[in-house]
């Protein structure tokens, strides 16, 4: 018999470190080889953790709420065969035992550390910063010695975000009279209304984590809102015609998503400065198109899985991504750098019935795109013989950007511009 420490694994390229939400088995539990025994929260992401190894959960070393760094042992599993590393090598002649990874985890970090200001460096004065916290930081221009002074009420003094907007109050309030008023206040002190009959409901992780985004991104940005209404008869006639096919050669269905996806994707190339960032005064252009998509989930939550490059991407392979992402979604199975990344998001409230809507900005991107109901109305269409009214599939399209950097030519162009890929759909399209 021998015990191999499971390890906290890396869920993604920014990500340092997760808080266990719950364990799925307890200590003695038998278990196998990628079966999940627990669930781990970090600031992008729930997920659950499959075993490194089968054998039986012998100790859980790591409890329910504890934050945990990336690398740092979690559990001990009992194995029938010989002790071995949780990370295996790529062969055997150049295999390095968990021992000697630890060891060698100071110099990397180390190495790390030298080559990212001094503002990012996480323990630099002891503390550990999490991304949500020098997020913070970095928007509101608060330095690192700044910030090293700002207590913290989270364990071993950590600073949450509740202590960075509880600091930013404080700091508008002295600097000006004016300005007294928090940037996130809290609800006002009036005695609560609640009769016998209410409910209070507690929020959970990820309504909490939801709403300080949406603030957030109000706080941020300036929104603006365009419309244009786009007409998608082509691709109904040609989804309804070909929708068995699709199923019969590639084993699942396809939906609407897709051809929105892909839309936006040329729209994106022929209108690049609606894929930039901003930061203070710059603004970054990006390379890639990550287009992400906002997923319902049973909870009532929402969460918004990527699809990286989808430009490159044919609609076939698209729709196989995002049959995916959103099935995993659902089932609480995406990793942290699948929700990380996107450059530009869509979200489909016409799901749920609804015509158009005004979507909120997802931070750091500048703009979002809401796609309403596709309903039957009757309209005018051209034709060689004259005009007609015809019963037309009619959408649409809710586009809002941050007018601090889009101007309202280059958002009501480019929602214009994603309505006529649409509408210049070819019903000949093979499959």
């Amino acid at each position: 018999m021998a015990s191999i420490e499971m390890l906290m694994p890396k869920m993604g390229e920014s990500i340092i470190e997760g808080t266990i939400i719950s364990w799925l088995k307890k200590e003695g539990d038998l278990i196998e080889a990628d079966e999940s025994v627990l669930e781990v929260a970090t600031d992008k992401v729930d997920t659950e953790v499959p075993a490194t190894h089968g054998g039986r959960l012998k100790k859980i070393l790591a409890q329910e709420g504890e934050v945990v760094k990336v690398g740092a042992a979690i559990a001990l599993i009992e194995t029938s065969g010989e002790a071995s590393s949780a990370f295996p090598s790529a062969s055997s002649e150049t295999e390095t035992t968990q021992e000697e990874w630890k060891q060698e985890l100071p110099v990397l970090t180390s190495t790390l550390l030298e080559e990212v200001p001094q503002e990012t460096q996480a323990a630099a004065d002891g503390r550990f910063y999490s991304p949500l916290v020098k997020s913070i930081a970095k928007e509101e221009g608060i330095s690192f010695e700044e910030l090293s002074k700002i207590p913290g009420t989270g364990k071993e003094g950590r600073v949450t975000k509740q202590d960075m907007w509880d600091y930013l109050s404080a700091r508008n309030a002295s600097t000006s009279s004016v300005e007294n008023t928090p940037l996130f206040p809290s609800s006002p002190s009036l005695a609560p209304s609640l009769s016998g009959s209410d409910e209070i409901i507690e929020m959970d992780r990820m309504r909490k984590l939801i709403a300080q985004r949406m603030v957030e991104s109000k706080r941020i940005s300036a929104h603006v809102t365009s419309f244009v209404e786009a007409d998608m008869t082509s691709i109904v006639l040609w989804r309804e015609k070909n929708k068995e096919a699709f199923k019969a050669a590639y084993g699942e269905g396809i939906t609407f998503t897709p051809f929105f996806i892909e839309a936006v994707a040329k729209a994106i190339r022929d209108f690049p400065m609606i894929n930039i960032s901003v930061e203070g005064e710059r603004i970054i252009k990006k390379k890639d198109i990550n287009i992400g998509m906002a997923v319902a989930l049973p909870s009532g939550n929402l969460i918004v899985p990527v699809i990286k490059h989808a430009d490159r991407l044919s609609l076939v392979e698209i729709s196989k991504k995002v049959n995916d992402l959103a099935q995993r979604a659902r089932n609480n199975k995406l990793i942290a750098d699948e929700v990380t990344g996107g450059t530009y998001t869509i979200s489909n409230v016409g799901s749920f019935g609804n015509v158009m809507g005004t979507p909120i900005i997802p931070q750091p991107q500048v703009a979002i795109l809401a796609i309403g109901a596709i309903v039957k109305k009757p309209a005018v269409v051209e034709t060689p013989t004259g005009d007609v009214i015809a019963i037309r599939h009619k959408m649409f399209l809710s586009h809002s950007y941050d007018h601090r950097v889009v101007d309202g030519a280059l958002g009501g162009m480019f929602v214009r511009r994603v309505a006529d890929y649409l509408e210049a759909f070819d019903l000949e399209t093979a499959l």
